[in-house]
């Protein structure tokens, strides 16, 4: 699973950092609905400054279906560690 990080400012000016972003295929079903709830999330962080470092892994965690959320951060284990 490959993540990605997102670093901008917010309406107040201040620094904000968005973790764990997961990269999926646009193929994938769930492709739609995340990048949804990213931009949701962004335009929340924009509008309330709370804190300057966020993880979007915990946000999908209390926002989606347990089975979506796991069907979306499920890694595949490689093999030999390659």
């Amino acid at each position: 699973m490959l993540l990605k990080s997102l670093e901008f400012k917010n309406g107040y000016g201040q620094k904000v950092r968005i973790s764990d972003i997961p990269v999926l295929a646009q193929d994938n079903p769930l492709y739609f609905k995340v990048n949804l709830r990213l931009q949701m999330f962004m335009s929340e962080i924009y509008r309330r400054p709370k804190k300057k470092v966020f993880s979007f892994r915990d946000y999908l965690k209390k926002h989606l279906k347990w089975p979506e959320y796991q069907s979306i951060y499920h890694s595949l284990e490689l093999k030999n560690n390659a």
